[in-house]
Formats: C-alpha cells, structure tokens, sequence
C-alpha cells in the first residue's frame, strides 16, 4: 500500500516539474518552452493522484477489515 503511496507522491513531483518547464515557469532544460510537456506532465500528474487515491482506499478498506 505504502508503495503505491510513494510511486504517486513521485509522479506528482516529476509531472509538475515537466509542467513547469513545458509552460517555460521552470527554465534548465532542452523541455524548456515546449507544450508537449505540459500535457504530458499533466498526465504524469494524473496518474500520481490516482496511484494515491488507490492507495488510500486500499488502507482504508485494509483497515476496515483488520
């Protein structure tokens, strides 16, 4: 469970780096200025809170059963 939690909290970070940097917020990087990794950031994103959210559910209802 707590795995899933880390996975999510890491996707998160690096989807809002890359959206930082696709929208030009962050600068560094050859990704700098480029829309396609704002998108794709978002979609990193995405999935981190859904890795999140699965996470936890599953301690709740592991609670729950406990």
């Amino acid at each position: 469970m707590w795995v899933r939690g880390i996975i999510g909290t890491v996707l998160c970070v690096v989807g809002a780096v890359w959206v930082a940097q696709g929208t030009g917020a962050l600068h560094g990087s050859g990704m700098t200025g480029h829309g396609q990794y704002t998108a794709l950031g978002i979609v990193v994103i995405v999935l981190g809170l859904v890795m999140m959210i699965w996470a936890v559910r599953a301690r709740r209802s592991h609670k729950g059963q406990a």
